[in-house]
């Protein structure tokens, strides 16, 4: 039963994530009357739980220019939502335990380069030392990408959302979306409780978002899953990159109060029916070695608690994004594989941009919905 009544809109986006709140942050300014719709509470899945890095080091080669795109919003986005957001500029640093995984980090430099990007760069064994003096005998250098950094995903998202709601975005929280219907020229989304109504609907739903996709007849096989991270008790200070691994999965970085935050790629199980992720210890022991070995300063650290959340990942490990390929007025942004937050206020932008004024000309091609077609 519908007993919240209708309300309309030039765009519904349903999803309030970094995705959802950025892309209604960006479109109102645009003249659009936007609703946010979220099924739970606003960051309260992928936007909120993972690590944080605002990165552009190691991104697929299609995702750079988007990637490079939201750099530039980065640097600004403190003062646009009137809020820091945790955020901190940080080299992001990718380390090389061999001779044959610097080699393919040489290449990788050379291929951007050639693409028109400066921003990774090759750090010998002394340079690196510079940035890492931590850092284990063992390992001969490094890619980075000394500009880049991490922020508090919650408080960003957060402040994203705060930022769309002062330029007059609508956001509705615990509103689950059961049926997606054409009305018309409109698109009418039904939750329990309310309809919304408008004649753009923008799907940005993470791991949730392939049903939302298929009800609409585009196949979009997401994956949920479910990425761990940990956290140890304060340490003297040792580091300020974010610091990842060539040849296995690593993040690591120390925040201002001590606390070093661990994830990297390692995985639990994930349970979207229900919200919820089951921590697999054996593969989060795997994610402290590696830590342990890279950095032999964390052998004495403490481990004080763990966490994971569900996110959403496509089978050729890049995102979603652009309009569909069967109906006119509907748009998708997802399938962000655990690589999301950076890329959040480039992707809103980009999609503001395209639902406002039905063409941009950032590179969305290779992520077309229609790449999983029948």
């Amino acid at each position: 039963m519908i007993s919240g009544g209708e309300q309309t809109a030039d765009l519904v986006i349903i999803g309030g994530g970094i995705h959802g709140c950025s892309a209604a942050m960006f479109a109102a300014p645009r003249g659009l009357d936007v609703i946010v719709i979220e099924k739970d509470t606003v960051a309260r899945h992928a936007s909120g739980t993972n690590a944080g890095g605002v990165r552009r080091l190691g991104r697929h080669l299609d995702e750079v220019p988007i990637s490079q795109h939201a750099m530039d919003i980065w640097y600004g986005l403190p003062d646009m939502v009137e809020d820091d957001c945790g955020f901190q500029i940080a080299p992001q640093i990718k380390v090389a335990e061999t001779e044959a995984e610097l080699d393919t980090l040489r290449e990788r430099a050379a291929t951007l380069r050639g693409m028109g990007f400066e921003h990774e760069v090759i750090l010998d064994r002394s340079a690196l030392r510079e940035h890492l003096p931590a850092v284990a005998d063992h390992v001969v250098g490094g890619l980075g990408s000394l500009r880049d950094g991490f922020a508090q995903p919650y408080q960003t998202t957060f402040a994203i959302s705060r930022r769309a709601k002062r330029d007059g975005a609508r956001i509705f929280e615990g509103e689950a979306v059961t049926d997606v219907t054409r009305d018309g020229g409109d698109w009418l989304v039904e939750t329990a409780g309310r309809r919304f109504r408008a004649p753009k609907l923008l799907n940005c739903a993470g791991a949730w978002a392939g049903r939302i996709a298929e009800r609409l007849g585009e196949r979009a096989p997401v994956e949920p899953i479910a990425p761990m991270m940990l956290v140890t008790a304060r340490l003297p200070h040792f580091c300020d990159a974010v610091v990842g691994a060539t040849g296995r999965p690593l993040s690591f970085k120390q925040m201002p109060n001590g606390t070093v935050v661990i994830g990297g790629g390692r995985r639990g199980r994930a349970e979207p029916s229900d919200n919820l992720t089951e921590m697999l210890f054996p593969e989060l022991r795997l994610t402290a070695e590696t830590a342990m070995e890279i950095f032999p300063i964390m052998r004495g650290a403490t481990i004080v608690r763990s966490w994971s959340g569900v996110e959403g990942r496509m089978p050729d490990d890049i995102p979603v994004i652009g309009p569909s390929e069967t109906h006119e007025g509907l748009y998708h942004a997802f399938g962000f594989s655990a690589h999301g937050f950076q890329m959040g206020p480039g992707v809103g932008d980009i999609m503001a941009e395209l639902i406002a004024t039905g063409a941009t000309q950032a590179p969305i091609r290779p992520f077309s919905i229609g790449r999983f077609a029948r």
